[in-house]
């Protein structure tokens, strides 16, 4: 069967999305199966990758790898007919109504953009931490929090976020200490008097090492000689958006460097579209889906409102009529029917 995207330019996609983790890959799927002609660019940097079990995606009672979600999603994805290239996109420019991608291997050409570019969570600066992302060193008291139940749970941070860490924690475990690794508190006095009212120690000293065995926290160690047996350990100390591009393209950001979008994903830049963890929502991976499926809908709804506009629509019913049967044929039931007077 002829396609829509068969009549267009093919050295240009009708839509690409960079980044291949959940909301890009979400995103590919709904296009896909749209039939649009779509490329997703992925370097390989989700941070679905760091998390070994994700137990609050629905549909996986027993949980499932973020690996494996994305090698499902990719291969989900292919099923429709949506391309893939490895690499990584270095520069973005914006030609009348064209977006020409820089990347490390190759340039591309695309009519409709989505950034799925994500986020990079900052871990502590702690000698040793790096080995227990995922598996006992966590960012996220609402993906994480269940799994630390009853346990002794440490909070990496010294601002008012720490804080409330903290007092949110206490309705998973009562063992919980807020760990400042030597810098000076900056919570204010509310969150102070919090501390004392729930009777949350800090320890202000600088974390020296973490005594950890196959990925799993044992203990901190501090200067001086302190040590503090702990399970798991949760850090605050800030988020890396991935908006370079979104920048090079004049789209608008928040006061944190997140992507400003509408309800239907839509940037403030015409044919520019962002998804997941890169804009303002909140960095779940099942609300990432859901924002990857909306900008889809959106692309395919706006491209097929543009071949309206462009009569690119009606070049294409013309294509079909000249070389498609365009009428149901009858069946012989229906046929002696449709012949049978009254």
């Amino acid at each position: 069967m002829i396609q829509h995207k068969d009549l267009d330019d093919p050295k240009t996609r009708e839509v690409i999305i960079i980044g291949g983790g959940i909301a890009g890959l979400s995103a590919a799927i709904y296009l896909g199966r749209a039939q649009r002609d779509t490329l997703v660019i992925d370097s390989g940097h989700s941070m679905a990758k760091w998390e070994p079990v994700v137990e609050n995606y629905l549909g996986f009672p027993k949980g499932v790898g973020g690996e494996k979600l994305l090698r499902n999603g990719r291969r989900q994805a292919k099923r429709y007919e949506v391309r893939f290239a490895d690499d990584e996109i270095k520069a973005v420019s914006s030609k009348k109504s064209v977006f020409v991608l820089e990347g490390k291997r190759r340039n591309y050409r695309t009519n409709r953009l989505l950034l799925a570019t994500g986020i990079f969570h900052l871990p502590p600066e702690i000698p040793g931490v790096k080995d227990c992302l995922g598996h006992s060193m966590f960012f996220c008291k609402d993906c994480d929090g269940y799994r630390v139940r009853g346990k002794r749970i440490a909070i990496i941070g010294s601002n008012n976020e720490a804080v409330e860490y903290a007092l949110g924690m206490l309705l998973y475990s009562a063992r919980v200490i807020v760990a400042t690794n030597g810098k000076k508190p900056r919570w204010d006095k509310r969150h102070a008097r919090w501390l004392a009212e729930y009777e949350i120690p800090v320890e202000r000293k600088e974390i020296r090492d973490v005594d950890h065995r196959k990925r799993k926290i044992h203990a901190l160690d501090f200067v001086g000689g302190n040590c503090v047996k702990i399970d798991y350990l949760f850090t605050t100390r800030g988020d890396i958006f991935h908006n370079q591009l979104a920048k090079k393209l004049g789209a608008k950001l928040d006061s944190d460097g997140q992507i400003k979008v509408d309800q239907c994903m839509r940037t403030s830049v015409p044919r520019l579209y962002a998804a997941g963890c890169v804009t303002p929502a909140n960095c779940q991976m099942i609300i990432a889906a859901g924002q990857g499926a909306a900008a889809a809908q959106a692309i395919n709804r706006d491209l097929f409102e543009e071949s309206l506009a462009t009569h690119s629509l009606q070049r294409f019913r013309e294509a079909q009529l000249a070389e498609e049967k365009t009428v149901p044929e009858l069946s012989k039931t229906n046929r002696n029917k449709k012949g049978r007077k009254k």
